[in-house]
């Protein structure tokens, strides 16, 4: 405790008189005010009263010009809740000056050390304030700010808290004359045991953070997983991510398996719709130009293909014993991909069949080499 003592002397020591704020003009009067402690602390009491008002009113005043343009409401509600802790800062401090003006006989490095305190305190509550209402304002405008959502809200509001308090409270140590190196060291040694004991847990969290800032995939995406699994994003939380399947069954990944995993977004793009891709063989010496044609006007007919991007066919290769082709058409939402998908298979066999063109398929020639003796 002795460097937290020494520190703490070194505060209450290096903290200004009010005679360091006067202009020398004023000196000679308020060297005779002091004659008179008592006298001079409550002069100095009313004077920051005063002072915290006019402070107050001005800034306000000034400000609110500034402000009273602007379409948002973020300043407004802004400045009125930094109204009282702007007062409260500037009262306090005055205080401050006025109980070491007054010279009391005991109790004054306790009383400073109150009131200094006080200040430290009243400034964290308005930080809170304040990242609460930037986090929201941001929140409002999350296709400006990707990171910034309501599902990550929670998150970074107590991040923000969480970093406020820390340097409030690292404050505060000095304040009252603790060495904060050993507090610090001790916290250190916790956390190292905390990390070995829940390390899943955290992975899965640091995870989770990553996941919101990098923003993979959204709510209501449709994505693939490298281990096979499809569907709809229904939840994002800080320890798991969960998909709903075609089946209507949830599955629910660990964050730290989503972090590492290839994921193809089907909903990721500048827009949702996603091309199909419907493979067609048919026979050699077809007319390719009307297989062209006719399988460009079915996707045109179905009424779930996009007309713009229009649908198209290309020739893809010489098969074995096919000229394959490749029918790619838009559709609006990856969940109508297999119904869709398989409306144009249909289609294509229908209208293949009737304009009279083989769809190839596998055939195999036996040749028996010589009939068996009986």
């Amino acid at each position: 405790m002795a460097d937290g003592g020494n520190t703490l002397i070194e505060v209450s020591e290096n903290l200004p008189e009010f005679a360091d704020w006067l202009p020398d003009a004023l000196l000679p009067y308020w060297n005779t005010l002091a004659q008179y402690p008592i006298l001079g602390a409550v002069f100095i009491v009313v004077l920051f009263y005063i002072l915290a008002f006019v402070i107050r009113a001005i800034l306000v005043r000034s400000i609110g010009k500034l402000v009273s343009n602007t379409q948002t409401e973020l300043d407004d509600r802004v400045l009125t809740g930094l109204k009282k802790p702007l007062f409260n800062v500037v009262f306090l401090f005055g205080l401050t000056l006025a109980v070491r003006a007054a010279k009391l006989p005991v109790g004054t490095d306790i009383i400073v050390k109150i009131l200094l305190s006080l200040i430290v305190v009243t400034l964290i509550r308005a930080s809170f304030f304040l990242s609460s209402e930037l986090l929201s304002a941001l929140a409002r405008n999350h296709h400006r700010f990707a990171a910034i959502e309501e599902r990550s809200m929670p998150l970074l509001d107590i991040i923000s808290k969480l970093v406020i308090m820390l340097v409030g409270s690292y404050g505060l140590l000095i304040i009252w004359g603790v060495n904060p190196v050993g507090w610090l060291a001790s916290a250190g040694i916790v956390g190292l045991a905390v990390g070995f004991a829940a390390q899943d847990t955290l992975a899965n969290l640091f995870a989770g953070f990553f996941i919101l800032i990098d923003s993979p995939y959204k709510l209501g995406d449709y994505i693939n997983l490298d281990s096979g699994e499809r569907g709809m994003i229904t939840h994002i939380g800080m320890r798991s991510t969960r998909l709903l399947t075609r089946d209507d069954v949830e599955i629910t990944v660990p964050n730290s398996v989503m972090g590492n995993a290839k994921i193809i977004n089907e909903s990721g793009g500048p827009h949702e719709k996603m091309r199909l891709r419907i493979p067609v063989g048919v026979a050699y010496g077809s007319d390719v130009h009307e297989v062209e044609k006719l399988l460009e006007a079915l996707a045109r007919e179905h009424k779930e293909v996009c007309t713009m991007p229009a649908p198209s066919v290309r020739m893809r290769g010489f098969g074995d014993s096919s000229l394959d082709f490749e029918l790619l058409a838009w559709i609006v939402a990856p969940e109508h991909k297999g119904r869709i998908a398989h409306e144009l298979n249909k289609n294509v066999y229908d209208i293949l069949n009737k304009a009279g063109i083989e769809i190839p398929f596998p055939k195999r020639d036996l040749y028996i080499k010589e009939m068996p003796v009986k």
